[in-house]
């Protein structure tokens, strides 16, 4: 087995030994939780991100525990959910699409198709006219739009499209991608920010500056550039990948920042998903992306990690405290399964060296 993998599988492995519930079919929302004392909130989208580690798990490996859980999971969800899948939460709801989208292409279960469908149409209803368009962030504050609302959305669309043909889903994207660049990315350096009007004034929050922003935009562009051979897609993504790295990771390491537990826990994960699918499909452009991923990937193992445990925290170069969240033990499975992928692609040889 390749390195890579290894600490994936580790990883893997102890993500379900030390976080999954199997009296609940859902994962513990952090470790240690004596008899699921910690539960006291439902993280849904925590939830859809341990649907798309799983995913690719099973992907990597073929092995058919992955799929189990996968099946446990889903029924523990709908449970606790109600039996339905929508939330208030439009970028919520968003994340669970995708991860059960990804999950029916990994295994052709029709059940999981039937809960992205029925989470579309329904995100499909948080698009409106207020600043000009977009997708809500949540039903009750439908003025209120932002990255996390409409990229994901973007690829969701995008995913839809190649799974199913359905061309209604390519100009869903296309709509929402106009309205996400023209009023959220920074048209000098392709920064994107966050959110426009939380407080009703009308205002950008540009000063939340959080990698997941920039990792939706990336993989909303690099699956519209795919679909469409449009440049101007690409060098939307280069962009924004690019300014990431130079505004957000540390100026001598390029590590990712401390985002903090929380739901910040899980945004460097989201920013390595889609900066790795972009740097695997377009290695020699990108080859700069691939370099960064590494060196977090090494530091998050060498300085990052409770070697006992294989537990990981906020801090890529800090071990994790007594407690350790279930989002920032994702992001952490997340950038091993991202670097496994890129080495399975041939594509970290010449790094490592």
């Amino acid at each position: 087995m390749t390195k890579y993998a290894a600490r994936a599988d580790l990883a893997q492995q102890k993500l379900h030994e030390l976080f999954w519930n199997p009296d609940i079919n859902m994962y513990n929302i952090e470790t240690p939780c004596p008899d699921g004392s910690c539960n006291t909130i439902f993280h849904y989208w925590w939830m859809a991100h341990a649907v798309d580690v799983l995913v690719d798990g099973y992907v990597r490996t073929g092995d058919n525990e992955y799929r189990t859980t996968l099946s446990n999971l889903y029924d523990g969800l709908l449970q606790r959910n109600g039996g339905a899948w929508p939330n208030e939460l439009y970028d919520d709801m968003e994340w669970m699409a995708l991860a059960w989208l990804r999950a029916y292409s990994a295994t052709g279960e029709e059940k999981y198709r039937k809960a992205v469908h029925e989470l579309w149409e329904d995100i499909k209803t948080g698009w409106n006219d207020n600043l000009g368009g977009g997708i809500a962030w949540r039903k009750s504050q439908l003025d209120y739009k932002n990255t996390p609302a409409n990229a994901p959305a973007i690829i969701l669309a995008m995913h839809l499209y190649k799974a199913f043909g359905d061309s209604e889903d390519l100009e869903w994207a296309k709509k929402i991608y106009a309205w996400q660049k023209n009023t959220l990315v920074d048209p000098e350096n392709g920064f994107v920010w966050d959110g426009m009007n939380r407080t009703g004034d009308g205002m950008i929050d540009k000063h939340w500056e959080f990698t997941y922003c920039q990792g939706v935009f990336i993989g909303a562009a690099h699956e519209l550039y795919q679909a469409t051979g449009q440049q101007s897609y690409l060098d939307d993504a280069a962009a924004t990948a690019s300014i990431t790295i130079k505004k957000l990771t540390d100026p001598q390491t390029h590590l990712l920042p401390d985002e903090g537990n929380g739901d910040g826990g899980l945004f460097k994960g989201i920013f390595v998903r889609y900066a790795a699918g972009l740097a695997a499909d377009y290695p020699e452009q990108f080859s700069f992306v691939t370099e960064v991923l590494l060196q977090n990937a090494e530091r998050m193992w060498n300085e990052g990690r409770d070697a006992e445990n294989t537990l990981f925290g906020p801090a890529w170069n800090q071990t994790p405290g007594e407690t350790v969240e279930l989002g920032t033990q994702i992001c952490g499975v997340t950038l091993l399964e991202m670097t496994a992928k890129l080495e399975r692609a041939g594509l970290l040889g010449n790094l490592e060296s």
